[in-house]
């Protein structure tokens, strides 16, 4: 989970200048920072497969896929954050020129762990769909075969579709591209159904 460090409030700029040296990543909010914790084995194969998945679909469409390290900031609110998967599919806007925190998103991926899952669906996505450039947020759990992708419409909701088994693929609006669920699950195993409900031991 995020945790929040303890110290007076930081400007966005010293905020900058600290992450641009510091050894761990850290997001920022209305003057705090925030350390982020690291990834199991399943979320970084996850997070490798849709990089391989996008590059290997996206490779004629002059698309930029990054992973992990990609600052973006979300002009309306100030929150600077770090996507799990960026797609920007436009000219990449950057806010200065260090060019290491983007602007104009066009896709976003997090891949949801049980600490970080209320965050990243709450708060974050909330976040995440104030970006104007942003047409496409995909939701991936690292525990069970489920997809979600919230698709911005042309009225300005959101639409949302789900698929929960390896079998089944999601389609994704924006780039008119079907995806099977099998290849953002590559190589990662599940734990048995059972130990998902089974109680602990008294």
């Amino acid at each position: 989970m995020f945790t929040a460090e303890k110290k007076t409030r930081y400007s966005p700029q010293e905020y900058l200048d600290r992450e641009r040296l510091a050894t761990t990543k850290s997001e920022f909010y209305k003057g705090e920072l925030f350390a982020r914790a690291g990834a199991s084995r399943e979320h970084n194969l996850i997070v490798t497969n849709c990089v391989g998945e996008f590059r290997n679909a996206l490779l004629d469409r002059g698309c930029e896929i990054y992973a992990n390290d990609m600052r973006v900031k979300i002009d309306s609110s100030g929150l600077y954050t770090y996507p799990d998967v960026t797609v920007v599919c436009k000219q990449p806007r950057f806010e200065d020129d260090q060019v290491d925190t983007l602007l104009n998103p066009f896709l976003l991926i997090e891949v949801l762990s049980e600490t970080t899952e209320k965050y990243d669906r709450g708060f974050k996505s909330a976040q995440y769909r104030q970006i104007p450039s942003l047409r496409e947020l995909i939701l991936i759990s690292q525990d069970v075969p489920a997809v979600e992708c919230l698709t911005r419409q042309e009225n300005g909701f959101w639409l949302l579709r789900e698929a929960r088994d390896l079998d089944r693929s999601i389609f994704l609006e924006s780039l008119n591209l079907e995806i099977p669920l099998r290849e953002f699950y590559r190589q990662v195993t599940f734990p048995p159904p059972e130990s998902q409900t089974m109680a602990p031991p008294a």
